[in-house]
């Protein structure tokens, strides 16, 4: 898919509400780690966000420096209207591979699994990840452990820690990657929970 094909593609999957992999609340796992986060001051990014849950939740405590990213300018409406007082130009409608800035923290929440899983769109995610993170940067998030279909229309497409970790590990050090211990009741066992530092 070209940039407005996959633009049109997730718009039509959000106005027709075909999500479900939407929980319709912060992913149990990233908000525990919000949780524990101490310098509200830290620039994040979450691209792919679509409803982003997260970043609603970064923002109700204190975290100024949050910006969501969607190709799609539908989830990005919706969440204004849900936090109107959420900064205007920190809703980045934009494709993630041209973005160019750097944060201290990107989150991941089913955005890996939302492309087509060819070897070089992935290897291009993460080697792009590693170019949005300043250094010491981190890359954390949930990454699906369910089976790698051939289906190409499949989505969220999967895949299983090997296989995330051969295209993360040119750019990252892996702090933990593990099977989620607090996953939703609908996911336990299906979910991997990573942090990753950018590597120097």
């Amino acid at each position: 898919m070209n940039n407005s094909d996959e633009q049109n593609y997730w718009t039509l999957r959000y106005k027709e509400e075909r999500t479900g992999w939407d929980i319709g609340y912060p992913s149990r796992p990233i908000k525990e780690y919000i949780d524990q986060l101490d310098n509200k001051g830290i620039s994040i990014l979450i691209p792919g966000a679509g409803n982003a849950y997260e970043a609603e939740y970064l923002w109700k405590q204190g975290f100024q420096n949050v910006f969501v990213m969607d190709i799609s300018e539908f989830p990005l409406i919706q969440f204004q209207k849900r936090n109107p007082d959420f900064p205007g130009e920190q809703l980045l409608l934009a494709d993630f591979f041209q973005h160019e800035n750097q944060y201290d923290l990107i989150f991941e929440q089913t955005f890996f699994c939302s492309f087509v899983p060819t070897d070089a769109n992935r290897n291009r995610y993460a080697k792009q990840m590693a170019s949005l993170l300043k250094s010491n940067g981190k890359l954390v998030g949930v990454w699906f452990d369910i089976p790698l279909t051939g289906d190409m229309e499949k989505r969220p497409f999967g895949g299983d820690k090997d296989l995330y970790l051969s295209y993360l590990q040119p750019y990252f050090e892996t702090i933990t990657f593990e099977r989620c211990h607090n996953s939703i009741p609908p996911r336990i066992g299906n979910e991997l929970f990573g942090i990753f530092k950018k590597r120097i």
